[in-house]
Order: C-alpha cells, then sequence, then structure tokens
C-alpha cells in the first residue's frame, strides 16, 4: 500500500506525461526486498545467540552417526558403570553403534596360559575401520539385548545364562569350590561373565542384521546331557573328544572315562545332537540348559587339525581331502601322491582354505568357531577356552553338580606320541606360507579372534 501511495504522489507532482521508467520501479521494489530480508537476518541472529550452542535453527532434531555413538557411549558409561564395580576386569558397558570395542582399564589379567588380550590394550587397525564403516549402524540399549531374546523363535533365552555365573555366588563352599580358593572362584566367575558380555557385543556391532531364529542348522553340533542338563557345542581340536566322554559318563553311559576310545566316543551314538529333538524340545532345552562351549586359539587349532589330519596317518582325510588338495595346488605331483592323497604340504593346505573354489568343501575341525556353535543366535552360559582347560572344565563340573569326584580327562588316545600343538609349533609351520597368505588366514578367522579377545599370533599383521 505504501508503494501504490507513493506512485500516485509521484504522478500528482510529474504530471502523466512524464511517467517514471519501469526500470526505476523494479530498482525501488528490489530495494525495498532487500531491506526486509536485512532486518529478518537480523532477527535470526538475534535468536541464535539466546538459544544454546549447536542447536541448528528450523530443522528437526536429527543425529549423525558419529553423534550418536557419542551419546551412546557416555550414556552406556553411565548406566553400567555400577555393574562393571562388582566384577573387576569385565568389559566396558555395550558397544555404542559403529564404534570398535572399547574396554575400561582394569587389574584383570588374562586367564593363565590364555593369549587373550589384555583389557585397554585393543588397537584399532586399518581393517576394523573398513569393517565398521561397513557394518550398518544400530541402536540398542542394554534392556534390547534381553528383549531380543525373549521370543522361542529368537535367540535361546537366557533364564539359565543368569543363574549358573550368578548362582556360583550362593554355592561358595570348600566343598563345592573344591581346589579352587573363594578368590580364584570368584575370579573366574568375572572372567567368564566378561567373555559373555564380549560375545553380546559383538554379535550386536557385527552380526544386528541376521536374523535370530534357532533353526536346526544351528544346533546340530550341540550335544545333550540331560541328567544335569548340559547342552555343549563341539569345537574340534578344542578338547571336544575329552568333553564328550565327560558327557557320557555324566549320562550314566559309562563308568570310567579311562575306558572310552575315541572311536567309541565320536562314532558310538552314546549322545545326541540338539537337532535330533522335536523344535518344542529344542526350545525347551535352550532355555534351561546350561550352555557350554570351548574355544581355542584360531590359528594354534587349525595347525592342530593339520598335523592330525595331514601329517598323520589318517585315510578317510586323505583320500576325501588330500588327493584334491594335491591335484590341484602340487605341480608335477607324483602318480602315488594324486593316488593316495598323501604328504599333503601345509602350504597346499593354506591354499585350499583360502581358495573361493576349493576343489573340496570345509570341514568342521578347519572351520571357524563362531560358524560352528553360532553363538550370535544362542546365548552361551559358559565359554572356556583351551589354554586354561583344566580349570575352567573343573569350574563348570561343579557348578553343575557333578560328582565331586569326576574331572575332565587330559589324556589322548589317538597319536599319543605327539607334541602337543603349541604357539612355538603354530609359528613354525606358518613361516612356511608368504606373509601375504599369513594375513588372508587371519582375515578368515578374523571373526573368532574379535568374539574369543584372542590377540593378534603374529606382530606384523594389521
Amino acid at each position: 500500500m505504501l508503494l501504490v501511495k507513493w506512485r500516485m504522489v509521484v504522478d500528482s507532482l510529474c504530471g502523466r506525461k512524464r511517467r517514471v521508467p519501469c526500470s526505476f520501479w523494479f530498482l525501488l521494489l528490489f530495494a525495498a526486498g532487500g531491506l526486509v530480508l536485512f532486518i529478518h537476518q537480523q532477527d535470526l541472529s538475534e535468536m541464535a545467540q539466546q538459544q544454546g550452542p549447536g542447536v541448528k535453527l528450523g530443522s528437526t532434531p536429527r543425529q549423525s552417526r558419529e553423534t550418536l555413538s557419542t551419546q551412546d557411549r557416555k550414556r552406556d558409561k553411565s548406566d553400567n558403570y555400577q555393574d562393571l564395580q562388582t566384577a573387576e576386569g569385565i568389559l566396558s558397558s555395550p558397544i555404542p553403534p559403529m564404534q570398535f570395542p572399547h574396554f575400561e582399564k582394569s587389574g584383570q589379567m588374562a586367564t593363565p596360559g590364555s593369549p587373550e588380550q589384555d583389557i585397554g590394550l585393543i588397537p584399532v587397525s586399518k581393517r576394523q575401520r573398513k569393517l565398521l564403516k561397513t557394518t550398518p549402524p544400530i541402536h540398542h540399549t542394554t534392556n534390547n539385548v534381553s528383549s531380543s531374546t525373549s521370543s522361542s523363535s529368537t535367540s535361546s533365552s537366557s533364564s539359565s545364562s543368569t543363574s549358573i555365573l550368578s548362582s556360583s555366588a550362593s554355592i561358595l563352599s570348600s566343598s563345592a569350590t573344591g581346589s579352587l580358593s573363594l578368590d580364584r572362584w570368584r575370579k573366574l566367575s568375572n572372567i567368564l561373565e566378561a567373555r559373555r558380555q564380549m560375545m553380546k557385543e559383538m554379535c550386536a556391532k557385527y552380526k544386528s542384521s541376521i536374523s535370530r531364529a534357532v533353526t536346526r542348522h544351528h544346533v546340530k553340533d550341540i550335544f545333550v546331557e540331560d541328567k544335569y542338563k548340559l547342552l555343549y557345542c563341539q569345537i574340534p581340536k578344542a578338547g571336544c573328544s575329552n568333553w564328550k566322554r565327560t558327557l557320557i559318563v555324566l549320562a550314566g553311559k559309562a563308568s570310567d572315562i579311562q575306558t572310552l576310545k575315541h572311536d567309541t566316543v565320536h562314532n558310538g551314538n552314546h549322545l545326541r545332537t540338539l537337532n535330533s529333538f522335536d523344535q518344542k524340545g529344542i526350545m525347551y532345552r535352550l532355555k534351561t540348559y546350561t550352555k557350554v562351549m570351548f574355544v581355542r586359539e584360531p590359528l594354534e587349532r587349525l595347525v592342530s587339525a593339520y598335523r592330525d589330519k595331514f601329517v598323520n596317518p589318517n585315510d578317510y582325510y586323505h583320500s576325501l581331502f588330500g588327493k584334491p588338495i594335491i591335484n590341484k595346488y602340487r605341480v608335477n605331483a607324483s602318480k602315488a601322491a594324486l593316488e593316495t592323497g598323501n604328504g599333503v604340504t601345509f602350504h597346499e593346505f593354506v591354499q585350499y582354505l583360502l581358495d573361493v573354489h576349493r576343489p573340496v568343501g570345509m570341514d568342521i575341525h578347519w572351520e571357524q568357531a563362531n560358524q560352528i556353535c553360532n553363538p550370535c543366535h544362542i546365548d552361551y552360559d559358559f565359554i572356556g577356552k583351551f589354554e586354561n582347560m583344566d580349570e575352567e572344565s573343573n569350574f563348570l563340573l561343579r557348578l553343575t553338580g557333578a560328582p565331586p569326584n569326576l574331572k575332565l580327562p587330559s589324556f589322548k588316545d589317538r597319536n599319543p606320541g605327539d607334541k602337543k600343538t603349541s604357539t612355538a609349533i603354530t609359528q613354525k609351520y606358518f613361516s612356511q606360507v608368504s606373509l601375504l597368505e599369513r594375513q588372508r588366514v587371519y582375515d578368515f578367522y578374523y571373526m573368532d579372534y574379535l568374539m574369543f579377545n584372542y590377540s593378534k599370533p603374529f606382530k606384523d599383521l594389521y
């Protein structure tokens, strides 16, 4: 209206014959619009000064992955601080999205004899950063973990898992602890609970996109002992023969562990696997039984499997695996080697392992442990380690109420003259392959290293 009146005044003063050009009115309107915009910006700047830092004007409260990660980390630390105080050395709070696991410093050391990483000393490598970048973000809290396992169609309930270790405090007596001191009993409980928390965090981080429904395939390597309500997932070359012997005795199908031979243990059909039950029976046992697995340093386990199946006499593996391996990877192989499959070298075995077009499929003896036992589908109550097998297995037997005189045996009746595969022996075999192949083998078992908290076996790995 002001512009219209102004134009009428100008017209009256100058007369209709002296009309002002249209360009003049265009410039005048442009200047007026600029003045209005300038005043509006001044008002916005005053509003911004009144608001707190970091608040974006005129936008919804959206956050980036990095912002969410920082806030989740702070929130998780505050929420879980009290729980961490009760167990020295237990891992830190659930991992925030898109962040590599961070561990609080504590006085808890790794289990004696176990190459577990010391808490707080885990570096972030290039591969880890790459893995994190390719991992979809997830937003979860501590409650999400428990709620996600409450359904019978998802990963098994943790009702029993919260009882076996927590209930250990109620049975701390000289008769229950056996040869373990009360202090050592508590420390073992803390270590085992830390491993469980580590597993949950790794699964939440790197396996969040997978379906959590438990199928028969997921439980095909879990053996059932109904009397003491044990579910044992076998990982070959991690003490599984002796654990099967123990389960057979617990089930009352043998009285003397020492009389159970290797072939009887593995081929005698003394134990049922969990997948032999119907779906109702599977889910009932997953919810109420104690679920157990024992793991071993991945590369050491691989070398142990190679020595057992290819260095020592073994007609089955030499024929099924040895012949196709030699045929594909050995130049100018002899007729005898092609016919028998004897003499597969460790380098040939590694070539087979890393080949995406293997001439013969995988085998449970060198399959990744997380692929055998599926810990991201099944909430294991007890994750033991081969490196501390005697102490941890007997600790478990006392927890489950097994007879006090029953202990896990330590003998081997196959190739008893062989030295146990050690770190030194493992390094000797891996000196036969190139640095690149060694790196690729480490990459192959990388998730096992993360999930079970094993340190890098060689310093030059990244």
